[in-house]
């Protein structure tokens, strides 16, 4: 049983390492983003909320995201274990995630944290050519995950996995598996 949480500030390749990873350890992975879109696209009453938000540039509440969180948690496919990307991003979604893993009379195994230098996700970030991608707007998004990240980083700290993200999708990956491996 793999259940497990990848967190880390954005551009550190979060979504690439949870694609790779939950190949290599045959757990799905869930990313709150694809959970929104798929909401969103199947018009279920938590996707109608969320889009309100999200058509408003407003961030989805936390009861929806969890609610969303604990409906995929329950499909078969994630009872073997699962990769959360981008959840939770709180103590207060943490806590929730607690809950929900409690009544099912599991927990988490390890949160992997991967570390990136914030120069590095800042010329990451730039590179990919978005509008909105100023290094003003990039640096402040950085500055925002440390502080939303910190309480949450102290609050797994008995299954925190600090790894380098820097390096290539293999490289990183080896990193996060041997990580896991030296834990048991």
């Amino acid at each position: 049983m793999t259940r497990l949480v990848l967190v880390g500030p954005p551009g550190a390749g979060k979504g690439t390492q949870a694609v790779a990873l939950s190949e290599q350890l045959r757990v799905p992975h869930i990313s709150t983003g694809d959970l929104f879109r798929a909401h969103v696209g199947q018009e279920t009453p938590l996707g109608q909320e969320a889009k309100r938000y999200l058509d408003s540039g407003e961030l989805v509440p936390d009861s929806v995201t969890n609610e969303m969180v604990r409906e995929r948690l329950a499909e078969p496919d994630a009872k073997v274990g699962f990769l959360l990307d981008g959840f939770p991003r709180n103590t207060k979604q943490a806590e929730v995630l607690g809950e929900i893993l409690g009544d099912a009379d599991v927990a988490l195994d390890a949160v992997i944290q991967l570390q990136v230098p914030e120069d590095v996700v800042v010329a990451r970030l730039m590179s990919r050519g978005r509008a909105d991608d100023t290094e003003e707007v990039i640096r402040r998004r950085q500055q925002i995950y440390v502080s939303d990240t910190a309480p949450l980083l102290e609050y797994y700290a008995d299954i925190l996995v600090t790894v380098d993200g820097v390096g290539s999708v293999e490289e990183i990956s080896g990193r996060v598996l041997k990580a896991l491996r030296d834990r048991t």
